[in-house]
Parts: C-alpha cells; sequence; structure tokens
C-alpha cells in the first residue's frame, strides 16, 4: 500500500476513533455478499439531531475491499472533510448485503445474490431460525 492510502486510511481511523463530537455526523457502513469482503461502503451526514442523512453517497468494488481500496478510502475522506463532519459513526464489520431492497430484489423478501446473509442477524452476525 502507497504512503498515501495509508495516510488516508490512519486518518480515516482516527476520525472514527475520536466518538462523539458534535454534528454534523457522518454514518459510514460497509456491505458485501459474505462478512469477508466489503464491495459497497455507504457514507451519509446527518447534520443535526433528528435529521435524516443527506447527502448521502456510495462507493462500490467488484475486485477490491472498500474497507481497504486506497482510492475509495480517500475520497470517503474527502467527501467527510468537504461536509464539515465533527464525528463519524461506523461498525468495523460488514453489517449486510450490498444490494437494495426494493430496488434489487422485492420489499420484504430475502436477496437471492446473497444467500449467506439470508436468515443472518446484520448486527450480531447470528444465524437466525
Amino acid at each position: 500500500m502507497s504512503f498515501k492510502a495509508q495516510w488516508y486510511r490512519d486518518k480515516f481511523a482516527k476520525k472514527r476513533q475520536k466518538g462523539f463530537r458534535g454534528y454534523p455526523v457522518a454514518t459510514v457502513a460497509f456491505y458485501g455478499p459474505t462478512d469477508k469482503q466489503a464491495s459497497k461502503v455507504s457514507v451519509g451526514i446527518i447534520p443535526t439531531e433528528g435529521e435524516e442523512a443527506d447527502p448521502l453517497e456510495r462507493w462500490f468494488s467488484e475486485t477490491t475491499d472498500v474497507r481497504t481500496d486506497p482510492k475509495i478510502i480517500e475520497a470517503i475522506v474527502r467527501f467527510v472533510e468537504e461536509h464539515g463532519v465533527k464525528t463519524v459513526a461506523s461498525v468495523d464489520r460488514i453489517i449486510g448485503c450490498p444490494h437494495e431492497e426494493g430496488i434489487d430484489y422485492p420489499e420484504g423478501e430475502k436477496c437471492p445474490q446473497c444467500p449467506f446473509w439470508a436468515n443472518r442477524d446484520r448486527w450480531t452476525g447470528e444465524v437466525e431460525h
């Protein structure tokens, strides 16, 4: 990994580790077909308490893990800085399928492309029966 790429990864990690420092807040969520490789990251900016994330930006990669892709990490850092974010909220794992219910597959159904997530709790990773 290049020095520049490592610099952006470290900068992003430091922002995440600082805890709540006020608004605006960036929410960062990683998605993938399994819990091993993230193919999508979604970053939303919450301007003030009680508001919805707006703007919302997504980055995708079919070949690399978006958590370690230097160009994507740089784009996230720039997006966060552009919106004056004071807090970055993120979990350090993949939390679900990269496909969107109601867009990529019908509402109320399980994603046919990601059987790994079909009966799995996205927050605990536990398989539900």
